[in-house]
């Protein structure tokens, strides 16, 4: 079938839209019809990646509605509204019959490669492929993904705000909620108020925890924390933010710091604004070429857990249908993270946008399709 794409054709450059051929589902995979696909910074660094094979259709933050279904397809039926999850799992292997679904390898070499599992593309122009991005590509009106891909919604969703489950709003929830484990009563600091931090945020206040403290270095995201769940707010630019956050806990620290910023900077005050015993969290991606440094002196004495937490340790499965059910139930803000909505045609300005020191990036602007 032809369909209209925004075609990477070349690293750095602008999208270019083009009309396209995609290939119908093999027999574990589905045809879905996107409706809404948020536009997102790991968009961008994709679009600078020398690594990026060209041409290829980006996108993986997406939710639709079925068109067609493989063979031997059954978690999803025609009709059915799904979000769309970019990490795929095989659900044999030694991490994922023990649960830890997030730490699966089947889909990296395909995702590197810009195929699907498979290996091979179900996109093309003029008989020469198209690259994948992340088994997805949601910047198109179609797109055939991975059966495990496909994460069935309710009826009642709205697929703006369902999009951005897929990514940054997994990511950050699960990050508070499976990966660091937050305690009703606990105190939280959350470092770097973006997509995903916002999202730390409402998990830990989901969590039950008594303090949420926001610390980001642009006025204007600390006061949006607030609205997520953040009781209090320190900009890290103005204040030692260590010294801040052992006053607001009597001395001793945070019980858990979540770092979303990508710096390592952030990552070593999470670790010394944490107590005895506490857990810190590391979400953000960060420079190979950078250092973490974490105090080697009486490490053993301090009893505390760093991790490092990939897609918020989300089982899609369980947390996408969760989130969604909480936001209809009014428990989880969805609304406000959809910054703006735009067509395909526009989808250039939002990758300006990101260059944009002053551009509000808690949340994302929204591609929607409209029929």
């Amino acid at each position: 079938m032809k369909i209209k794409a925004a075609v990477m054709t070349e690293v750095g450059k602008p999208l270019s839209i083009q009309q396209v051929e995609l290939s119908e589902p093999k027999s574990n995979e589905v045809l879905v019809k996107i409706k809404a696909t948020g536009v997102c910074h790991s968009d961008l660094n994709a679009l600078h990646d020398q690594t990026t094979p060209t041409p290829t259709i980006l996108g993986h933050e997406g939710s639709g509605i079925v068109e067609a279904v493989g063979s031997n397809v059954t978690r999803v039926k025609v009709g059915d509204k799904v979000a769309l999850s970019w990490v795929p799992y095989c659900g044999t292997c030694e991490f994922c019959i023990t649960g830890a679904v997030h730490l699966c390898e089947s889909a990296f070499g395909p995702m590197f490669e810009g195929t699907l599992l498979d290996g091979t593309s179900r996109l093309s122009q003029d008989g020469k492929q198209i690259y994948h991005n992340s088994l997805l590509s949601t910047f198109a009106e179609f797109a055939v993904v991975p059966e495990m891909s496909c994460v069935k919604l309710p009826d009642e969703m709205p697929l703006a705000q369902a999009s951005l489950i897929g990514c940054g709003v997994a990511t950050g929830y699960g990050a508070a909620v499976n990966a660091a484990g937050v305690t009703p009563g606990s105190t939280v600091a959350v470092f770097g108020i973006g997509g995903v931090g916002v999202n730390a945020i409402q998990g830990a206040h989901i969590a039950g925890a008594s303090k949420i403290i926001a610390c980001d270095v642009k006025p204007a995201n600390l006061e949006i924390a607030k609205q997520f769940g953040a009781t209090h707010t320190i900009n890290s630019a103005e204040v030692d933010v260590e010294a801040a956050l052992k006053e607001l806990t009597n001395g001793l620290g945070v019980h858990f710091a979540i770092d979303c910023s990508g710096h390592t900077a952030a990552a070593e005050s999470a670790w010394k604004s944490t107590r005895k015993g506490g857990t810190v969290v590391l979400v953000g991606a960060f420079n190979p070429e950078k250092t973490l440094n974490i105090p080697a002196g009486g490490f053993h004495r301090v009893g505390k857990v760093l991790k490092g937490s990939f897609y918020g340790d989300t089982q899609p499965f369980r947390d996408f249908p969760m989130i969604a059910q909480m936001y209809l139930d009014g428990k989880f803000k969805l609304d406000e993270l959809v910054l703006n909505r735009i067509e395909l045609n526009d989808i250039n300005q939002a990758f300006d946008s990101f260059h944009d020191c002053g551009c509000i990036n808690v949340g994302r602007a929204v591609i929607e399709f409209n029929d």
